[in-house]
């Protein structure tokens, strides 16, 4: 079994489990591997290193700098900042996912008929709740113009089903 660093064209890291480098170029040659995140299908495999515990390594000369919750900050030692980065990343995209659940549950599917169903709801000529459903940029603009709040919100595909 691999397990691959990957990266979509928005920046998501996250892991892929294969079965070889062969069946990772297959998948992702017939776009089968997507990012858990946006969905996005354009994903490229980053550099990843084997864990090794040598003896005697030297501290790097500059320390490595993470993100933090205040901005960014230097991390007192190497492999821990790295670790700690991803750490925060998987934190950051456990509540972007919990905030697409709630979303999701709060809220109902009104497809392509959303820029619509918004103007009813703001013009009072149906029951104001929360809405979510497609719209193109150019709906989502006269929206805005109307006074009308709108806001993107690309769902993972993992997501567009039952939610559990």
């Amino acid at each position: 079994m691999k397990v691959l660093d990957l990266r979509c064209t928005n920046g998501h890291g996250f892991e892929g489990w294969f079965g070889s480098e062969e069946d990772f170029l297959s998948q992702n040659g017939r776009g089968l591997v997507e990012c858990p995140l946006c969905a996005d299908r354009v994903v490229t495999r980053m550099p990843s290193a084997p864990r090794l515990n040598l003896s005697g390594v030297r501290e790097p000369s500059v320390p490595p700098v993470s993100m933090t919750g205040e901005g960014v900050r230097e991390a007192p030692g190497g492999a821990e900042s790295v670790e700690l980065g991803a750490e925060v990343m998987a934190a950051l995209h456990a509540r972007w996912l919990k905030a697409v659940r709630h979303v999701l549950e709060h809220t109902d599917d009104v497809g392509d008929g959303f820029a619509t169903e918004a103007r009813r709801i703001h013009y009072g000529e149906a029951a104001s709740r929360g809405i979510r459903g497609q719209a193109t940029p150019e709906e989502r603009e006269a929206l805005r113009d109307e006074g009308i709040e709108v806001m993107a919100l690309p769902l993972p595909a993992a997501l567009k089903g039952p939610v559990q």
